[in-house]
Formats: structure tokens, sequence, C-alpha cells
């Protein structure tokens, strides 16, 4: 037979017999079984949320790689939207300065069927689906493209003599572009610290960089100053279009001198409102300043001409 247990109870100062039979202790242990797994439960709950697990954070790793993956992805099509819309303008500056007349119409996507309904019930159906309908759109863009270039080709067959005539090299040597500083546009004024509009393309290079006629024809303007554009060079090349050249340091040529497209008129320089070494670049069209950029296509590759777009866009600030 079981020896009896007693307890100590303090409030009356006596031993208390202490229930033990099979019932007490069996729920007692119930209770004890109750408490470690609800004690598990809490620490499995807290290990959860405060650590991953090797497979968490290895997804979590992909993840975090996919998503700046991503955003490289959608910074070069910023680029690439940048330069179409450039090249669109381009265009249809070409048309109607040069070629008088007006682009084709561009057409739009009109299928009337989605190739891509089935993309769109997968995960992470709107990166796919807007990444997928970019890339028909640039290709559609693309062919038109294509079209209005052999539509130029012919047309350029009757501007010969003006395509002689009219500028279509850059005004200095820079076959890596690297000179190409601040482009066509509003810019922050150097000196008055403002927006104000840039009405040419600036070059960066040493004083004395020897600049070039960027087409042919007859020296309008041979001037030497130490304000505003300083040493300048105007050159009219008939057909309405003119080309000038500012903050100059030598003048090699003079008024009333015919050239010719590549001939050396004068050097690079630091004067006038300048503020550092530089060419100012201009392109006049009936005496309106134009985009200087739509003048390089006798020189520049596409991939050339689409990188100075990019670098000419991104500075803020021009030299004068």
């Amino acid at each position: 037979m079981a020896k009896s247990q007693y307890k100590f109870n303090p409030d009356n100062v006596n031993f208390d017999k202490v229930d033990n039979s099979f019932r007490t202790r069996f729920w007692r242990i119930v209770i004890y079984i109750f408490a470690a797994l609800v004690f598990a439960l809490i620490l499995n709950t807290v290990y959860i949320l405060l650590f991953d697990s090797p497979k968490e954070r290895q997804v979590r790793r992909e993840n975090e790689e996919l998503e700046n993956q991503y955003k490289i992805l959608q910074d070069r099509k910023a680029t690439v939207d940048t330069v179409m819309e450039e090249i669109a303008r381009t265009d249809e500056n070409i048309y109607r300065l040069i070629f008088e007349t007006e682009p084709a119409e561009k057409n739009e996507l009109t299928s009337t069927t989605d190739p891509y309904m089935k993309l769109k019930k997968l995960s992470d159906r709107d990166i796919v689906f807007s990444n997928a309908g970019r890339l028909d759109s640039m290709l559609e863009k693309s062919q038109q493209e294509k079209l209005d270039y052999d539509i130029l080709r012919i047309k350029s067959e009757d501007k010969e003599a003006m395509l002689q005539q009219i500028p279509a090299i850059q005004p200095l040597e820079n076959s890596d572009l690297t000179r190409t500083a601040s482009g066509f546009g509003y810019r922050i004024h150097p000196i008055y610290r403002i927006l104000k509009f840039h009405s040419g393309m600036d070059f960066t290079a040493p004083v004395g960089t020897p600049v070039f006629a960027t087409g042919s024809g007859t020296i309008e303007v041979a001037s030497r100053s130490r304000r505003g554009k300083g040493n300048r060079i105007v050159l009219d090349h008939g057909f309405g279009y003119k080309t000038s050249y500012a903050h100059l340091n030598e003048l090699n040529t003079r008024v009333g001198r015919t050239v010719k497209r590549g001939d050396i008129i004068g050097t690079v320089g630091n004067t006038g409102q300048s503020t550092a070494p530089h060419l100012h670049y201009e392109v006049l069209m009936n005496d309106e300043p134009v985009n200087p950029l739509n003048f390089y296509f006798m020189e520049l590759l596409p991939e050339e001409y689409a990188r100075m777009i990019v670098i000419s866009k991104k500075s803020g600030q021009s030299f004068d």
C-alpha cells in the first residue's frame, strides 16, 4: 500500500494530505503535455517569424536579384524610349526641313486578337504582358522606320545638290563621342544659374582643336569679340541653311571665302561668355535654330547616333 504524502500549508500552519490518486495524476500529466505543446508552438511561431529557412533565404535572394534585373531593364527601356522619340523627331525634321515633305503616317497596332491572353493568367502577369507588348510595339516601329528610310532614300535622289551643301558631319573630331557635352533644348545657364534655351550643341575640346565646316558654303561672318559668343564664324550653305561656330580661338578664314565640307575654318577656344574651352555649334534654318543632332547623318552610324542622343540629354547644364 502506497504511503500517504503530505504538503505543508503555510496558511493554516498545518500539513495537508496530498491527493495522489490516479485521476489527479492523469490530469496533471495532460496539463503538462498541453503546456509543453503550447510552448513548442509559440517557439516555432517565433522562429518562423524571425528566421528564414535555407530554402526561403535562397528564394528571397533570387527575388531580390530578379527585382534588380527588372529595374535595370526598366532603365534600359527608358533609354530606348528616349532614343526612339528623338529619332522620330529627327525624322520629322529631315522630312520637313530637308526634303520639304510631310512624314508618312505611323500605323498603330490594330490587331483584335490578343496573343498574350495566356500570359495574363501567369503570376507576375502584369510584368510579362507589359514587356511583351512593348517589344511588339518597338518591332512595329522599327519596321515603319525602315519603310520611311526607303522612301527617304528615293526622295534624296532629287536633292543631291542640296545634300552636298547642307551640314552633315560633326564640327570637330569626335569619333568616340566623348567630346559631346550639352545638347539642344532648355539647360541650366552656367553663369546665371537659370533655365535657359540652349540653341545648339556644346563640344568640349582643348584650345586649338581644329574646327571643320560641316557643309560647303560661303563665310558670312568671321568676327572677334570678348563678349557673348566670342570669336565666331557663320557659314551660309544656301537653301536656307546656316551654321554657327562660337567661342573660337583662331579664325582660319575670312568673310566671302568659299569653303567645302571638312575644311578647317578655325580652332576651339574659350572666348566670350564661356566657362570652359569648348565649341558651341548651331544649325539654323531660315535663321531659326534647329537641333544639330539632325545633321550628322554622313558620319554617325545608327548606334553612335543613339549614344549621342543619350549623352547630350544627360547634361543638364550648358557651357555658355
